[in-house]
């Protein structure tokens, strides 16, 4: 019957496309988006900066629903942030220090080492133990020593690490920072960083992180920015974004170039040939403000308080890689590149002689010739550094400069470290001096590192502060921007923030003779050797009385005698 009517064919075949329909997946929620920035330094290195966003249109921690689908964003890092609560994530793994006097700002800051801090949700009653547990997750996500965090180099900061995203999130009872100024960053480190790529390293500008170019520079820093930001300009509802960002400094003088020119190859030893097929958005931005006229493609932007012109190479068209299906920037400065001074650095060192007491220096410059602005300064000693707050002193121009804020925690024994807050008002053009007094303190023999003579590795400082902008920031979130001009939150025209590291200090601690155990261990085993062999030899060897062979002249004469038939001698 079915076959001898038509209309009935037609509302099956509707049917069945609707039944199709039903299982077709929904429109994607998430978006991938790349860009590499190549900035001359005034040095003559070459920074280049890489930065890759996630965004991800889903909010599992007030939706209470568990997500299973992940499509762009990975399901490792997406596991922890719903299993532990976790606000916001910021993980860093550094190799070198950034020489702010030589190279100027960096997009993204980050201290020698690892660094972690981490926003839990207000939901979350046991933060320490989410804490411990986090930071052996993460030790096996990135192959690295993040284990060895625990209370001994924790600590709450009170108003130096706001939240980067959304949120009035202000408790910091629900924030934890650490660092492991010894921590060596190499390729075990890179790869799992790389896999969590929608691309990996197989497609777009992740195909130019050759470990041999990377672990081959000057600095090397490679981080994971995780935080709640606005789906859209209105923000109507939020969003998960990941930011993973890639920071390099090739000295081509020392490696035998020579000449101020760079290329991709040069740089990398590889070229590009495609963007990744699942980026909304993949730019190259080469900064020509000290050498116009090399690309007709020039944008502008208002970078760390100075407006710098790029040329933009857009890897999403055609176009860009030419008849050759290849892309190899070749460029040669042909005149001084001019850095901006930093308006805000700061340095710290050790003083003092002996190995029982010693004094903290941390130095901050304020280079601006007319504007005075606050910083923030934290500082994380550990326990055996025992630290006499009451020596603290803080002199501006030969004169005394009294905080505004004072946060102090004191450490316990083997159980937290010393924290240190400070708001701290710097004069214009002014060299502002912090010193403490410490002790050192004589730890157990079971407590020394295997090479305690090398000494004990103490984390930067951290500065951070808004510091005065030349030109007029842009508040404007409706604009479409950089990514490497939009992570820190602007809310201020004429300032922008500003966060600097000091370089981490090396202390020496009173160290007992560890050669000593080995001498007496080698007297004691001789001792024992000789005494218990002797007296074993006497109880156990038994003696027997032997007489002595006759004389060889004799023996034969008696083989003589006795074929004579003659009596023996």
């Amino acid at each position: 019957e079915l076959k001898g009517n038509k209309y009935n064919k037609n509302m099956i075949f509707i049917q069945i496309m609707l039944i199709i329909n039903s299982f077709t997946p929904p429109p994607p929620n998430d978006q991938f988006q790349e860009e590499m920035v190549i900035r001359p330094l005034y040095s003559g290195d070459i920074y280049a900066s890489f930065q890759f966003r996630t965004q991800w249109d889903t909010d599992f921690l007030h939706d209470g629903k568990k997500v299973s689908h992940y499509r762009l964003f990975p399901k490792s890092l997406g596991q922890v942030l719903s299993k532990f609560s976790v606000r916001e994530l910021h993980i860093s793994f550094t190799q070198g220090y950034w020489r702010t006097m030589q190279w100027g700002q960096p997009f993204i800051p980050s201290p020698p080492g690892a660094e972690l801090w981490v926003w839990f949700h207000h939901t979350v009653t046991d933060v320490d133990g989410n804490w411990k547990e986090l930071t052996n997750v993460l030790s096996g996500i990135f192959c690295a020593s993040l284990n060895f965090i625990d209370s001994t180099n924790t600590v709450e900061p009170s108003a130096s690490f706001k939240p980067l995203g959304l949120g009035n999130a202000t408790d910091h009872r629900f924030l934890r920072y650490a660092t492991l100024p010894r921590e060596i960053v190499c390729t075990e480190n890179l790869t799992p960083w790389k896999k969590l790529l929608p691309c990996g390293s197989k497609a777009g500008l992740a195909v130019l992180m050759k470990s041999e170019k990377l672990f081959h520079s000057s600095f090397h820093s490679q981080a994971v920015h995780i935080r709640p930001v606005c789906k859209d300009w209105q923000c109507t509802s939020t969003a998960w974004e990941l930011r993973q960002t890639l920071n390099v400094v090739f000295d081509l003088y020392t490696s035998g170039q020579g000449k101020k020119e760079w290329s991709l190859f040069k740089m990398f030893s590889r070229t590009l040939t495609e963007a990744c097929p699942l980026a909304s958005s993949s730019k190259i931005y080469v900064d020509v403000t000290d050498n116009p006229g090399v690309n007709p493609l020039i944008s502008t932007a208002v970078v760390l308080g100075d407006r710098r012109t790029y040329s933009v190479y857009d890897l999403t068209k055609k176009e860009t890689f030419g008849q050759l299906r290849s892309l190899n920037l070749l460029l040669r400065w042909k005149g001084e590149n001019d850095m901006l001074r930093p308006p805000l650095h700061a340095e710290r060192y050790v003083s003092g002689f002996g190995l029982q007491k010693g004094e903290i220096h941390t130095c901050l410059y304020n280079s601006h010739p007319y504007r005075a602005y606050p910083v923030l300064l934290l500082d994380s000693l550990p326990w055996y550094l025992r630290l006499y707050v009451h020596t603290l002193t803080v002199t501006s121009k030969t004169r005394e400069n009294k905080p505004s804020y004072i946060h102090y925690q004191p450490s316990k024994d083997r159980l937290r470290p010393h924290l240190l807050e400070m708001l701290v008002q710097l004069p214009p053009h002014s060299v502002t001096e912090v010193t403490v007094q410490f002790e050192r303190a004589l730890l157990k023999w079971t407590e020394y590192t295997p090479d305690p003579n090398h000494g004990f590795y103490i984390g930067s400082s951290v500065i951070s502060a808004l510091v005065p902008s030349i030109v007029a920031m842009d508040t404007n979130s409706t604009r479409d921007r950089p990514l490497f001009s939009s992570f820190f939150p602007t809310k201020e025209e004429s300032s922008y923030f500003m966060r600097v590291y000091t370089e981490p200090l090396l202390v020496n601690l009173p160290t007992p003779d560890f050669s000593m155990p080995y001498n007496v261990i080698c007297l004691t085993c001789t001792v024992v050797a000789v005494g218990y062999g002797s007296f074993y030899n006497l109880l156990t060897r038994t003696f027997q009385v032997d007489e002595p062979s006759a004389p060889l002249a004799k023996r034969l004469a008696n083989i003589i005698r006795r074929l004579r038939g003659v009596p023996l001698l």
